[in-house]
């Protein structure tokens, strides 16, 4: 059963997309997220026949399973400024070019910063983005994942109503999900450290949103504590979130199916132990 689980962390593409997959098999990862082109600069380097053709054999070798990539870290779809916004939007639809063409199973994003703006407006620029992408979209396997974020600055998305607003307005167009990152709701006030603290918490998303929706995981623990607003990640169980949090995902038998990729501080060798751990988790129900 437990082989059946989809764990992974971020690995690196660095020396080709590949070798991310390789990274995620050295950790017994059974799924991974990666960047699929520089998250630092704007303009990403077009995937070649040979990159993509190497991509599948290697997919197919190591056997892994609902890859996701996590966008550009530059790119505000709901930005104020017209210049950043046809960017992130120019950006955006490159990298779901990208992720197309790898038949990735996800694209992560994070929704947008309102920057001096009321939210929502930026939530408004954000699913006008969204929809400008409709026709490409449909075409793929792959599915936009909101992230829900910390609420550090002005960043949008950290209530779940907000990620609800977006969804309404883009569903049945595109095909949209929901990514939860631990440490985020946690520090934007949703408390998750207990089996009663998250069945209260999905009981709100699936109000809110629909837990339909959810279809991936970012697992870190959190620097910070409850409501704070503050991303800071950390090891799991070496936070203010605690490891109960993560057995309680592990064998919730609403979340325990759910991908999920580990975030913290600590790279390959954290995440090889925490993956065994989280597999610990999942045997003992």
């Amino acid at each position: 059963m437990s082989a059946e689980l989809l764990i992974g962390a971020h690995t690196s593409i660095g020396g080709g997309v590949e070798n991310a997959l390789l990274e995620g098999a050295q950790i017994g990862a059974t799924t991974i997220q990666m960047f699929t082109a520089n998250q630092k600069r704007w303009e990403g380097k077009p995937l070649t026949p040979e990159a993509i053709e190497l991509w599948q054999k290697t997919l197919k070798e190591t056997q892994l399973k609902k890859v996701m990539s996590h966008d550009s870290y530059l790119i505000n779809l709901g930005s104020p400024d017209p210049a950043i916004l046809a960017k992130s939007r120019k950006a955006f639809q490159e990298e779901l070019t990208r992720c197309q063409q790898l038949d990735l199973a996800f694209l992560n994003f994070h929704p947008g910063a309102a920057k001096d703006c009321p939210a929502e407006h930026c939530l408004d620029k954000i699913a006008e983005s969204l929809l400008q992408l409709e026709e490409q979209a449909q075409q793929g396997e792959t599915t936009l994942l909101l992230e829900t974020t910390a609420g550090q600055g002005s960043c949008v998305g950290w209530k779940f109503e907000e990620i609800g607003y977006i969804i309404d307005k883009v569903k049945n167009r595109i095909p949209i999900g929901v990514c939860i990152d631990t440490c985020h709701i946690f520090v934007s006030g949703y408390d998750i450290r207990t089996k009663e603290g998250w069945d209260k918490t999905l009981q709100e998303f699936d109000r809110v949103i629909g837990l339909n929706y959810l279809q991936a995981f970012h697992l870190n623990d959190s620097v910070k504590g409850l409501g704070s607003r503050v991303d800071r990640h950390q090891p799991l169980g070496k936070g203010e979130i605690g490891l109960e949090c993560f057995r309680v995902v592990m064998t919730h038998p609403i979340l325990r199916p759910i991908p999920k990729y580990l975030e913290t501080p600590g790279g390959l060798d954290l995440w090889r132990e925490e993956i065994k751990l989280l597999r610990q988790f999942a045997s003992q129900k």
